[in-house]
């Protein structure tokens, strides 16, 4: 099974590569500033969310659920 907080780990370690400040991903997508901590915790996250995440960080949403190690996987 998924779990967030591996997924919101992989999110993090995106922006990092990146060097995207998470704050200024999350006010980009008209999200919350607690999303993606929040999502670690164990909130649930609609896939339209993840979508615009992936998108965002220009990786497969595959990539944030751990299917693939590979970003450009299913993008």
């Amino acid at each position: 099974m998924y779990v967030t907080q591996d997924i919101a780990n992989r999110i993090k370690a995106r922006l990092k590569i990146k060097g995207i400040n998470t704050k200024d991903m999350l006010s980009s997508l008209d999200m919350g500033v607690n999303a993606i901590s929040e999502f670690a915790k164990g909130k649930q996250m609609s896939c339209i969310s993840l979508a615009k995440i992936a998108d965002y960080l220009d990786c497969s949403v595959d990539y944030l659920l751990g299917r693939t190690d590979n970003p450009g996987v299913n993008r």
